[in-house]
């Protein structure tokens, strides 16, 4: 396999340390790292992977970062700007993006210009902007690769048969911590609840998300502008076991499926050995000891989130941008328990109905729009 150099972005989140521990079981070289504020874990792996780039996003966290590897070689650059520099000054073979929500927007874009390979983790990335993402990916000629299990499984899934030749994608979702609540059970949950997802141990806000099933309505986004499939080709089913990460329906009815351990080493892997295939550490799936594999339709009417999602598909233009941003400051009110669950559902759909349609946004529009959004949730919180 080829020797690649690889820039990763959000390399202390949970998506940045498996990264890490795949490079390191390949004896990968991991030449710039870009993270937050986690400066402790950050100093780790400045010295156990010897980058010669780093960005810090909290500026006074990155001064911080640099007097103390003071005795190392490493570059640090600091803010949000700081990261796309980084990114135009490595020129990594391989960008991975783990960063977590629209902050990871521009990143891309940087990572679209500068790598042959972008190895997307963000999701909202293409939520908010996903025309112009594909369309610059297109013209720079870097191959965007997914890295989220479901789409990196339909990936794998499509190379079964052609593309002209598939009549649906079927995206598993966990059904998040709250499978079977009604709406009244909904009211009462708490932030700790909501923080106990059944299989994947992630972020606080993805895993929120999950919760609502809103992420499940990102990746039907998600997935509609990687494979470049409407939302009607889309279906989401509930697999609570997580073994099973998506599938790919063709015209001759046959369902190609992949599946594995919930180990998001895997299509990390995948993504930065694709083509080739190489080894990983983890656990192998053991078909006996699992036993059975359990399947459902969503319940879109107690969590309406992923029907708003799916509506905001079809509307295109700056709808999934703006249902992005509510969503995500929603979220953040509610870990920092200023709104209720079930209210993170009222103000992101009355936000998101509260937007007139606008076809071919600019990535200005799209960044004033996610600016705004953010500011009526507050408005309506308040």
């Amino acid at each position: 396999m080829e020797k690649q150099r690889i820039t990763l972005l959000g390399s202390t989140g949970s998506i940045g340390v498996q990264t890490l521990d795949v490079a390191r079981f390949r004896g990968l070289s991991v030449d710039a790292i870009g993270f937050g504020s986690d400066i402790q874990k950050g100093e780790e792996q400045i010295r156990a992977f010897s980058p010669r780039f780093c960005a810090v996003a909290d500026e006074k966290a990155a001064w911080e970062l640099k007097t103390r590897v003071k005795d190392t070689n490493v570059k640090i650059y600091a803010g949000s700007h700081g990261i796309c520099d980084m990114i135009a000054d490595s020129a990594s073979d391989v960008c991975l993006n783990a960063i977590s929500g629209f902050a990871g927007l521009l990143p891309t874009m940087a990572a679209l210009s500068s790598c042959r390979r972008l190895a997307l983790a963000n999701k909202e990335t293409l939520v908010a902007a996903g025309e112009i993402v594909m369309k610059t990916a297109a013209d720079k000629g870097c191959e965007i690769i997914p890295v989220d299990s479901e789409h990196s499984a339909i990936f794998q899934c499509l190379q079964a048969g052609k593309k002209r030749e598939v009549k649906k994608l079927i995206l598993t979702c966990s059904g998040g911590a709250f499978f079977g609540y009604t709406k009244e059970q909904l009211r009462s949950v708490t932030r700790e609840q909501a923080l106990g997802h059944p299989t994947w141990n992630m972020g606080a806000k993805i895993t929120v998300d999950c919760a609502s099933l809103m992420n499940k309505g990102l990746e039907v986004i998600e997935a509609m502008h990687l494979f470049s499939l409407p939302p009607e080709q889309i279906q989401v089913v509930i697999h609570r076991e997580s073994i099973i990460h998506s599938m790919v329906e063709y015209l001759d009815n046959t369902v190609v499926a992949q599946l594995g351990v919930s180990d998001m080493r895997m299509p990390i892997g995948y993504a930065l050995s694709y083509p080739d295939r190489a080894p990983l550490p983890g656990e192998a799936l053991d078909f006996a000891k699992l036993g059975k594999l359990t399947f459902f339709r969503p319940d879109t009417d107690t969590f309406p989130l992923l029907s708003l999602a799916v509506r905001s598909a079809g509307r295109g233009g700056i709808i999934p941008c703006a249902m992005n941003a509510a969503n995500e400051e929603a979220v953040r009110l509610f870990l920092d328990g200023k709104i209720g669950f079930t209210d993170i559902f009222t103000v992101v759909e009355e936000v998101t109905d509260g937007y007139a349609d606008q076809a071919s946004p600019t990535l200005s529009d799209i960044l004033s729009v996610n600016e705004e959004a953010r500011e009526r949730v507050r408005e309506k919180v308040r």
